[in-house]
This record gives C-alpha cells, structure tokens and sequence, in this order.
C-alpha cells in the first residue's frame, strides 16, 4: 500500500465554523457533501462526521412517499431530506439515497449517504 494513504474516507475530521454547537446525529452541510455528526462538535472545535453509510430517523418531507434507491435532496431551509425538492438556494440536490420505503406521512426515514456529491443549488 501507498505511503501517502490515510485513511478509508467514511469518517471525515469537521471543523465546525457554524457559529452554533453540532449534536451528534445531526447533518452536517459539506459544500455538496452531506453527513452525520458521530459526536457533539462544539462551535470552532474538530469532531468526526461520517460521510457513508445507512442512518435511521433522518428528517424526512411529508407530503411525499420514498421507495428504497431513490434519489434523495437535502433542503437547507427546512432541514429535511426529501424527493423530488424544487431547489433553492443552498439546497444540495442528489445527495442520498432513500435506503428503505417510506409512508408519505412519516417525518423520517433511512437514508443512505455513500459519498454522493450532490449539487449545490
């Protein structure tokens, strides 16, 4: 193996410069990348977030039923993952996918992030 490989690439160090605190479990913006908090990350300080993998009780849209491989978008503004978004800006369209079936009217789902870039809106 190479002496210049680090690392598999699922857990990325993040270093948070939100301005607000980051609990673990929550979604964590990436330019076109999307992941999960593995730990609460203080504001300005590093913690782990994990860029692949399938999460469950992610924040889902109503209104709109997944069938599992579906495409999924992140809407910054409403903070959910959803099918099918109309895009605004800072939106982050094809970003996972819908890792199990969902009812129109659950407000979660599984969701699988696989190091999609997505694209920023």
């Amino acid at each position: 193996m190479t002496k210049k490989y680090e690392q598999a690439g699922e857990v990325l160090d993040y270093t948070n410069s939100t301005g607000s605190d980051i609990s673990a479990g929550d979604i964590v913006e990436m330019q076109n990348v999307v992941a999960v908090a593995l730990e609460d990350i203080a504001d300005t300080t590093t913690g782990s977030v994990k860029v692949t993998g399938v999460f469950r009780d992610m924040p889902k849209e109503t209104g709109t039923a997944w069938v599992q491989g579906d495409e999924l978008d992140w809407d910054t503004s409403v903070g959910v993952f959803g099918k099918g978004i109309t895009p605004a800006t800072g939106d982050i369209t094809g970003c996972a996918i819908a890792a199990a079936d969902a009812d129109s009217a659950d407000t979660t789902g599984k969701v699988l992030l696989a190091r999609i870039p997505g694209t920023i809106n």
